[in-house]
């Protein structure tokens, strides 16, 4: 949720276009989560074509698969990387938009960023400041590629996305290879889609 904030120009990347470019998609998905009629309504496919065309093609989904498999993104074949990346990038959209379901009026507080002009690795730190109960600490960890910043692992709470899949991921994987990984995601994401 790092680019759904109204206050995203206080996040400064140390006057790189990285800064340019999360200020856009910030102000532009907040503004598109609070006017659009069929997001507030909980219009499912709404949120996904959103996240699809403005918040997705921020982070690094190949680099957080390979991350999450570990030393089994080394054995497996390119198509199996292509497919268990597809599967996890269509697991991990399922969980932002029931997120981005729930978006009402919370804000994002961002921590000052410490980072020297020549880092291509940093680390953004948030809060998330609900109306009622304690903020959430979400931190995004990025690194800045030919693209651009992109974000390759995403920690709530002190819990890594990544590191929390891996374990699952090397069961799977133990229990039925990577092809078996790959049915485990797939048949997961055609549940949620059915529901």
């Amino acid at each position: 949720m790092w680019l759904i904030e109204q206050h995203a120009a206080d996040l400064r990347l140390a006057g790189d276009d990285g800064a340019k470019q999360v200020t856009a998609s910030a102000t532009d998905v907040i503004n598109t989560i609070k006017s659009d009629p069929a997001i507030q309504a909980g219009n499912e496919a709404r949120i996904r074509e959103v996240l699809d065309a403005k918040l997705l093609p921020n982070f690094d989904f190949t680099r957080m698969t390979a991350l999450a498999m570990g030393k089994n993104w080394r054995t497996a074949t390119p198509e199996q990387q292509k497919r268990v990346t597809d599967e996890f990038r269509a697991l991990l959209v399922r969980t932002y938009s029931g997120a981005l379901n729930n978006y009402r009026n919370e804000t994002i507080d961002y921590k000052p960023l410490r980072m020297n002009p020549a880092d291509t690795d940093v680390t953004v730190r948030t809060l998330v400041m609900k109306a009622a109960g304690s903020p959430i600490q979400i931190d995004y960890s990025m690194a800045k590629t030919p693209e651009g910043w992109k974000a390759y692992d995403v920690i709530v709470g002190g819990v890594s996305l990544v590191t929390n899949y891996r374990d699952e991921f090397n069961d799977q994987i133990k229990a039925g290879g990577v092809d078996g990984l790959i049915k485990t995601l797939a048949d997961r994401n055609k549940g949620v889609a059915a529901k």
